[in-house]
């Protein structure tokens, strides 16, 4: 993956993880992005949720109505990525046990 390292998302990565709750973070994400943009993100992680579950592609495309390619990116990402998918999907699953 590219590095995209910088002070300014630095600033951006910190203010996330500075959030205290769901409604903190509906309030920043509504402000900073549009909602065509949260809903992307949101789809993004719903079908890697999926991917890992051993969903094919058709199943997923059909339950996350996302294209193919939507698909075999977050796919990509997951297998060659940096490990970001990985690390989220695992905290998630915890906080569901």
């Amino acid at each position: 993956m590219v590095n995209f390292h910088s002070d300014s998302i630095n600033q951006l990565f910190d203010t996330i993880l500075s959030l205290e709750s769901r409604e903190e973070c509906y309030a920043f994400f509504e402000d900073l992005c549009t909602v065509k943009e949260v809903q992307d993100m949101a789809q993004r992680l719903q079908v890697a949720v999926l991917l890992r579950k051993g969903q094919n592609y058709q199943q997923i495309a059909k339950e996350a109505s996302v294209s193919t390619a939507t698909i075999s990116r977050v796919n990509k990402c997951l297998t060659y990525g940096s490990g970001g998918y990985k690390i989220a999907l695992d905290r998630l699953k915890e906080d569901e046990a």
